[in-house]
């Protein structure tokens, strides 16, 4: 199914992008857990959406997550796939929470997906991450470009701790991408974010 709108008109406010996100996080874990992962390792879905004060204020960021565990060495974890909030993106204090969070995981050789389908908000996380982590300006992706999906995979190479990215434009009617999440060096699994996604919008009726 093509990527849908799910900020604006007809969608919203009809029917609600968090509600959404948790369903596509949910079916992302589940085709993890039923296809991809190899034994030893399972997938969970998190979600947490800040508190909001009477001014709308929010307090704190949401988390739209996949984690992926590896059980045989209590439950380490290993990968993750972030969906990328409105909040994520509204405040210079949240997009420094949520950079921060995904160069953290990468500095700890934690493999990310980063998927931002946000359209009621501006600017590009995925170039703030490279910023933190002393990469070149050049983010692979066209300029403008604020719908992306970006993997980054940590890997020893000669040595020197290096990190792979994989960027991929996203535009609403179009399909959405498949891409990789490592579990270690040598392991990469096929994350379709095209099937899951439609896997969700029919699960909430809107295909």
């Amino acid at each position: 199914m093509p990527l849908l709108d799910h900020f604006h008109s007809p969608l919203c406010p009809r029917r609600h992008w968090d509600s959404f996100f948790v369903t596509w996080a949910g079916t992302i874990a589940d085709a993890l857990n039923t296809a991809l992962l190899p034994k030893g390792y399972y997938s969970e879905e998190y979600a947490r959406i800040g508190a909001r004060t009477e001014s709308d204020d929010v307090t704190q960021t949401d988390e739209f997550e996949v984690r992926v565990y590896e059980a045989e060495e209590g439950a380490r974890l290993v990968a993750a796939l972030e969906l990328v909030s409105p909040a994520n993106k509204d405040r210079e204090s949240h997009r420094r929470a949520f950079t921060t969070k995904c160069a953290g995981y990468l500095a700890q050789g934690i493999a990310v997906i980063v998927v931002d389908v946000v359209t009621s908000r501006s600017g590009n996380l995925h170039a703030d991450i490279l910023r933190l982590l002393d990469r070149p300006a050049d983010t692979g992706l066209p300029g403008g470009t604020e719908l992306y999906a970006v993997a980054y995979r940590p890997v020893v190479r000669d040595g020197a701790e290096v990190i792979e990215i994989w960027p991929e434009p996203l535009t609403v009617g179009r399909e959405l991408p498949t891409l990789p999440l490592a579990l270690n060096a040598e392991v990469c699994l096929p994350i379709d974010l095209e099937s899951t996604y439609t896997a969700a919008c029919v699960r909430r009726r809107l295909e």
